[in-house]
């Protein structure tokens, strides 16, 4: 765990501890937010396991060099699990010079470890929307 990145210690720090992690541009940091059992949701639906895949997706994702802006809207807990439901964009100039805007309605699933650092076990940055195959 890096010390400039603390994994946060309750559930309603995720997503700032998300947001300050993905906007430092570096993958481990993004990636050690994931428990080593987690769960990535492409989307085109697949889940995927191997995070040297994850890592590949998100690394896609900060290449474009832009800010991530989320905001919650609901944090659900049931012991030392969590669902977290929040709004995120990506937007502006890429490094081709083209307009860039992703984003969703996130569907997030969370637990706490032993350590009593929480980390994702199911990453849905698409949530409810319907998926389109690849």
């Amino acid at each position: 765990m890096s010390e400039s990145f603390p994994l946060p210690t309750e559930p309603e720090g995720v997503i700032p501890s998300l947001i300050e992690r993905f906007n430092s541009g570096k993958v481990s940091a993004m990636m050690a937010l994931h428990a080593p059992e987690s769960v990535f949701i492409a989307n085109d639906g697949r889940t995927i396991t191997d995070h040297a895949e994850i890592a590949a997706l998100l690394e896609r994702d900060l290449r474009l060099g832009l800010p991530l802006v989320a905001k919650v809207r609901h944090v659900f807990v049931a012991d030392d699990i969590a669902q977290i439901v929040v709004d995120w964009s990506i937007d502006g100039t890429g490094p081709d010079g083209k307009h860039v805007h992703l984003g969703g309605s996130a569907c997030d699933i969370v637990r706490r470890g032993a350590d009593g650092r929480w980390r994702y076990i199911i990453d849905n940055n698409q949530g409810t929307a319907v998926r389109q195959p690849a």
